[in-house]
Order: C-alpha cells, then sequence, then structure tokens
C-alpha cells in the first residue's frame, strides 16, 4: 500500500478555462503526488486569452473554508496566489499561521493576469515590509519586483526583498536574460538557465511553477532542489503545446 502522500494548500483564483489559479494549482499537485487542498479567493471570468473580471471574496470566506482543513498535522506547507489588496492578504497569512504553527507560506504575487488586467494599481510598500518576513518564499517575475521595491533594477529588487524572506526572481519578462529564476536565500544566489530551446508563452505559468515548488517542499526537497524542480517542469508545461493552454505530466 502506498504511504500516505504529504498535504498542501492552496489560496487562490478559480479560472474556469483551468489554466491558471485554483485548478492549474490542484493539477500540479496531483502530478508531484501531494494531496491539495483548494481554497477559492476569487471569481473570475476569463479565458486563456482574455480576462474579463473578477468577484473578491473576503478574507471571512476564504478563512471558513480553510478552517476545518488546517487543522491537519500533515499540511505543512501553502502557496498564495490572488488576493483583492494588501491588507486582505496580511490578514490571510497571519490567521494561517496562527491556526496552523509552524506552516511555511510560498507567494506568488500575482500583481497582473497574463491577458493584461491588473489586479494592484498603487502599490503599499510599507504593508509589503510587514508582510514578507511572515512568508517562506516569494516568488516575483521581473516586474512584479520592480514594483514592489519602486527601484529600477529587478536583480537590485529581489536581493532588497531577500532581506525578509527568500526570494525567486522568475526570468520569463527578464529582457536581458529570459528564462533565466534567480533563488536569493540571504547572501547566497543560485541561477537556474532555461534548458528546452523551444517554449510558448502559457496562461498560468507563474501558478504552475510556485505550485510545483511547494509540492517539493513538501516532498522533502531542499529549497534548492524545489526551484530547480519546479522549474523543469514549468519548462515541460511551456513545450508542451504552442497554444495558451499547457499539458501537465511529468
Amino acid at each position: 500500500m502506498e504511504q500516505e502522500r504529504p498535504y498542501v494548500m492552496s489560496f487562490a483564483g478559480l479560472d474556469p478555462s483551468g489554466g491558471a489559479g485554483l485548478l492549474a494549482d490542484i493539477k500540479t499537485f496531483e502530478q508531484h503526488r501531494v494531496t491539495g487542498y483548494g481554497v477559492c479567493t476569487a471569481l473570475t471570468v476569463q479565458t486563456p486569452e482574455q480576462f474579463v473580471s473578477v468577484e473578491w471574496l473576503s478574507v471571512t470566506h476564504i478563512l471558513a473554508q480553510a478552517k476545518p482543513l488546517l487543522g491537519n498535522d500533515l499540511l505543512r506547507y501553502c502557496k498564495i496566489g490572488i488576493m483583492a489588496d494588501i491588507q486582505s492578504l496580511l490578514e490571510l497569512v497571519r490567521q494561517v499561521k496562527l491556526m496552523s504553527p509552524g506552516i511555511r507560506i510560498i507567494l506568488d504575487p500575482v500583481l497582473k493576469a497574463s491577458a493584461g488586467f491588473t489586479f494592484h494599481g498603487h502599490i503599499q510598500q510599507q504593508a509589503w515590509k510587514e508582510l514578507l518576513p511572515e512568508l517562506y518564499l516569494l516568488t516575483p517575475n521581473y516586474d512584479e519586483a520592480l514594483a514592489l521595491t519602486g527601484l529600477t533594477d529587478g536583480e537590485a529588487a529581489a536581493r532588497k526583498l531577500s532581506e525578509w524572506c527568500a526570494v525567486l526572481l522568475k526570468g520569463g519578462h527578464h529582457k536581458n536574460k529570459p528564462g533565466y529564476d534567480t533563488l536569493y536565500t540571504g547572501d547566497v544566489i543560485h541561477s537556474f538557465e532555461p534548458v528546452l530551446k523551444k517554449v510558448y508563452p502559457k496562461h498560468g505559468s507563474g501558478c504552475v511553477l510556485s505550485a510545483a515548488i511547494t509540492a517539493g517542499l513538501a516532498n522533502g526537497q531542499s529549497l534548492h532542489d524545489a526551484c530547480a524542480n519546479g522549474k523543469t517542469y514549468t519548462e515541460k508545461l511551456l513545450a508542451s503545446h504552442s497554444s495558451l493552454t499547457g499539458y501537465h505530466y511529468i
């Protein structure tokens, strides 16, 4: 009989197309042989090509979904995607850590959808400084790192953010080194170069990467290995099909 799988949780928006958010996370968890809990933070109207609208759930409604599940002693990692605003995000993180002491949180700071819809306008950097020490890993892309710090250089922004938590700077939007992801943990920097040459843009690739890393950590991998393996998995998704919707497989 197979040993019981680790448990992970995703707080994310419901994307009816299945390419991003909660459904993409659960697909990724299953491929990585972890049991995934899914808590909805927003109801979206979208296709892989177009983001139409979003209806945000309150923190109260989000926590009501999560509370019965957070008592599972095998739940040690969770990831968070889109939230209505930084205040709601900060409240959610603090409440989750109260309900599940010791849980490690991976945050994919989704500021804009792949289709161009902007979730957060003005970035409240002081509130983000309060949030960052509560996190285990932050996974911004180049533009998000700039927005969160107000700096004009992505690497400098990632180094600044890593003063509070580990940071994986995604390279998909990097103009000089596209496809190179870089992990910042204190004074240590690891760069992960792209392996597959022919990949295609994908709706929800950032969601998949952060979910794959979360699953890898739950499976006992080091942070470095979870990021490396998560990148490999995401590259396979990017190479799987020329459309905006990728195929999940190990």
